[in-house]
């Protein structure tokens, strides 16, 4: 018989930790490889399916495994209201890279230069998969997978490709960042192809990602406004990018 404390402390190190109902919703839906799935209550979790995803529904019926609650926190660092936590297969590098790599592009690569908050890079993560875009790329120490990187994410880091880069192996295409110093983006066309740079929360865009860049631009803001969080950043360039003519997206209405 099966133990499931037992397989996750064998498993965690080398796996992806998606915390929580909705990673899990996602890492199912986008086709994450998924060996071990426990909860508190079976029920409560199918229950949930049955509202939010009835298409992955019948997979976490075969996935989950109840485990006590005394044992559930054991496994994670923070409890997840829904009180349900999996383990993932990540996505080879090199699949990634080449996925990176592939052109011509239907939509732009995200890079976050130098990124220091965790929470900032999954909002980011999730962004991008709702957009459509070919990937997210963190240059710097930041780790993109980081269980806290993929819990802001939900899960959707299986539905984009992740990976982390130095500044001179970025994917191919023309680099576009933001600086307040740039043209006014709302006059500017972005390309499907396009590399978008956003500089770190605190100390801007590096000058070796500046001098890889091609165009500077900049977003529309009050005067006397500081700066948007970085991820209301990424919002606004990726939808730009979508208005101008970008990758149509699908509507619709799962959660």
């Amino acid at each position: 018989m099966n133990d499931p404390v037992r397989d996750w402390r064998r498993l965690a190190d080398s796996s992806v930790l998606l915390d929580g109902f909705h990673a899990l919703k996602h890492a199912v839906r986008f086709g994450a490889e998924v060996p071990l799935a426990v909860t508190t209550d079976r029920q409560a979790a199918l229950a949930l399916a049955d509202e939010l995803a009835p298409d992955v529904r019948d997979t976490l019926d075969v996935l989950l495994t109840e485990v006590p609650e005394t044992t559930y926190v054991t496994l994670v660092p923070r409890p997840h209201p829904t009180a349900v936590a999996a383990l993932a297969v990540r996505p080879s590098r090199e699949a990634g890279l080449r996925a990176l790599s592939r052109t011509p592009r239907a939509a732009p690569v995200v890079v976050l230069d130098n990124p220091r908050n965790l929470g900032n890079a999954g909002a980011v993560i999730r962004l991008a998969a709702g957009f459509g875009a070919t990937g997210v790329v963190t240059t710097g120490t930041l780790d993109p997978w980081h269980p806290t990187v993929v819990r802001g994410g939900a899960g959707l880091h299986f539905a984009t490709t992740v990976e982390r880069l130095g500044v001179d192996e970025l994917p191919p295409g023309p680099v576009f960042a933001l600086d307040p110093e740039g043209d006014d983006i709302r006059g500017v066309k972005l390309p499907d192809d396009a590399v978008l740079a956003f500089g770190s929360e605190r100390s801007g865009l590096s000058a070796e990602l500046r001098e890889r860049t091609d165009h500077l631009v900049s977003l529309p803001m009050r005067p006397q406004v500081s700066s948007y969080n970085l991820a209301t950043s990424v919002a606004m360039t990726l939808f730009h990018w979508s208005a101008g003519g970008g990758a149509p997206l699908a509507v619709d209405d799962r959660a």
